[in-house]
């Protein structure tokens, strides 16, 4: 398998499980992730937020851990890239606001490119006008988010053409493996190496 060339855009508080996960799982299966964020560096960090489900009307929000971006926002070139990942938790509520990030966005689905939004990602989708006519899922509180942008709300993961979207991170295995079911990822899995311990 080749691997392909994926981008991440996260921004403080995204949530930790939304980043951490997929930018650890999709490098295990032989795709580079470059994490970028805006007015950020290589070597810079994001605090990351873990959004914990504990029978509550909502989330319970409490910090998680420093996320060490490795590419640099202003230096991306988004012909590089053979798809995009769009994590959730709360910073797409403001990475919203930068006409750069929705031109990226913007990119990729106009190139046919794959992108895997997950929960609070969808209002990244909604912003960069790319719900409408589509089958969308989202964070459950985001239904009239997504309606209100002309898509149809998915209670699951749902692949729509280009676009792979899920509601949180409960939905990681699925959502993970139909991106890379977009992506065209075969996984060959090798023989284990057995390591001896030195007596």
């Amino acid at each position: 398998m080749s691997g392909k060339q994926l981008l991440m855009i996260v921004g403080d508080f995204g949530e930790d499980y939304e980043i951490m996960v997929p930018f650890q799982a999709l490098q295990a299966v032989g795709h580079d992730v470059d994490a970028v964020c805006p007015e950020k560096e290589a070597g810079d960090t994001v605090k990351t937020a873990v959004h914990d489900f504990r029978g509550d009307q909502t989330y319970l929000e409490e910090r998680g851990h420093n996320f060490a971006l490795n590419a640099t926002f202003e230096e991306v070139d988004p012909e590089e890239y053979d798809g995009l990942v769009l994590p959730g938790g709360r910073a797409p509520e403001y990475l919203r606001t930068y006409d750069e990030v929705l031109e990226l966005v913007r990119h990729f689905d106009a190139e046919h490119k794959p992108i895997a939004a997950i929960c609070h990602a969808a209002q990244i989708l909604a912003a960069a006008d790319l719900i409408e006519g589509r089958t969308c899922s989202a964070y459950s509180a985001l239904e009239s988010d997504v309606e209100g942008a002309g898509g149809e709300y998915y209670d699951g993961v749902t692949t729509d053409g280009n676009l792979v979207t899920g509601r949180d991170w409960g939905d990681h295995v699925e959502w993970i493996s139909q991106f890379l079911g977009v992506l065209g990822t075969e996984i060959e899995h090798g023989e284990p190496q057995t390591v001896k311990a030195d007596d």
